[in-house]
C-alpha cells in the first residue's frame, strides 16, 4: 500500500521542455492524461483520481500536457498529436520509468491512444476514458470549450455542458477554472490549439483503424452514457476495434466521468489495473 495519498505539486524536465505535474502514492506507476478543456491541468483533471489510486498502491503521476496548467512550450511551437506523445514519453524518460499504466480521458485518450498504437513496449494496461482517437462529426458541445472565449459566465456554461448535473459543482469550481483559463497566458495558448474551423483537429487527433487493432495492450474503455462533448459512439467503436478489451458505461453521467462517479471510477480501474499483480501471482 501506498505510505500517503498526498498529492504532491512539483515540476520536473522532461527533454528540455519544463513540466508541471501532480503525484501521489508509491508502487506501480500510472501516468494520466488529462483532457482539453480550457483552465486544465493535470490537478483539475485528476484531482479525485490522485488520491484514488494512491489509496489503491498504485504510483499516480498527472502532468500537464504541452500548452497546459505550467507546462509551457517556446513561443514558436507548433501543436500536433506527435508533439505531445512525444512529450509523455520524454516525461517517463526523465522519471526511469520503462513502462506505465496508461490513463486517458478525451483529448488525453487520443495521446493515450496513439502513444500505445506507437510505443507498445512502453504501456502495460490501457485506459481509455470519453476518449477522442478515433474520427466523428465534431460536438456542439466541443466546439464550444475548444472555441472558448475567457469570461466567467463561458466556464459556467462550459463546466455544465461537461456533466451530467452540474448543480453541485458552485461557483468556485467554475471561478478556479476561469482563473486558471487566463494565468500566464494560458488563454493564448489555448487559442493557438483548435482554432476554427474545429473539425480538422478532431481528425488530426485521430490514430488509423489499422494501428489500434494492434494494440496488444489490455484495454478498459469507460463512457458516460450522457456525454455531450465525445459522443459514447466512439467507445463503442474503440469496442469493435481492439484487441484485449472490456467496456463499462456509466448511466447519469456527462464528459466527466472521473468526478461525477469518482469512488466507482477510482474502484474500476484499480481493479483492472490489479489484474496484473494477479495473474502474475497465478503464474499466468
Amino acid at each position: 500500500m501506498s505510505k500517503s495519498t498526498d498529492v504532491e505539486i512539483k515540476v520536473v524536465d522532461a527533454g528540455s521542455q519544463v513540466t508541471g505535474i501532480a503525484e501521489a502514492g508509491e508502487g506501480q506507476p500510472v501516468l494520466l492524461l488529462h483532457g482539453s478543456g480550457p483552465g486544465v491541468s493535470g490537478l483539475a483533471n485528476w484531482r479525485l483520481t490522485l488520491p484514488g489510486l494512491a489509496s489503491a498502491g498504485f504510483r499516480a503521476i498527472a502532468p500537464d500536457q504541452l500548452g497546459f496548467g505550467r507546462t509551457v512550450p517556446p513561443d514558436d511551437h507548433r501543436y500536433s498529436l506527435e508533439s505531445w506523445v512525444d512529450h509523455a514519453i520524454d516525461l517517463l524518460d526523465s522519471l526511469g520509468l520503462e513502462r506505465v499504466h496508461l490513463i486517458g480521458n478525451s483529448f488525453g485518450g487520443a495521446v493515450a491512444l496513439r502513444l500505445a498504437a506507437n510505443h507498445p513496449e512502453r504501456v502495460d494496461r490501457l485506459v481509455l476514458m470519453g476518449a477522442a482517437g478515433v474520427p466523428f462529426p465534431i460536438t456542439a458541445g466541443l466546439d464550444l470549450a475548444w472555441g472558448y472565449e475567457p469570461s466567467v459566465e463561458r466556464m459556467a456554461e462550459i463546466i455544465e455542458l461537461m456533466s451530467y448535473d452540474s448543480s453541485g459543482f458552485g461557483r468556485e469550481l467554475i471561478q478556479q477554472r476561469y482563473e486558471a483559463s487566463i494565468e500566464n497566458g494560458a488563454d493564448e495558448r489555448f487559442a493557438a490549439m483548435f482554432p476554427a474551423p474545429r473539425q480538422r483537429w478532431v481528425d488530426a487527433l485521430s490514430t488509423s483503424y489499422e494501428s489500434i487493432a494492434r494494440i496488444t495492450s489490455p484495454t478498459l474503455v469507460i463512457h458516460g452514457r450522457d456525454d455531450r462533448v465525445v459522443p459514447m459512439q466512439n467507445s463503442m467503436t474503440l469496442l469493435q476495434l481492439l484487441p484485449d478489451v472490456r467496456a463499462h458505461i456509466f448511466g447519469q453521467c456527462g464528459h466527466w466521468t472521473q468526478i461525477e462517479h469518482a469512488a466507482e471510477f477510482n474502484d474500476l480501474v484499480a481493479s483492472f489495473f490489479h489484474e496484473t499483480k494477479d495473474a502474475a501471482a497465478r503464474g499466468a
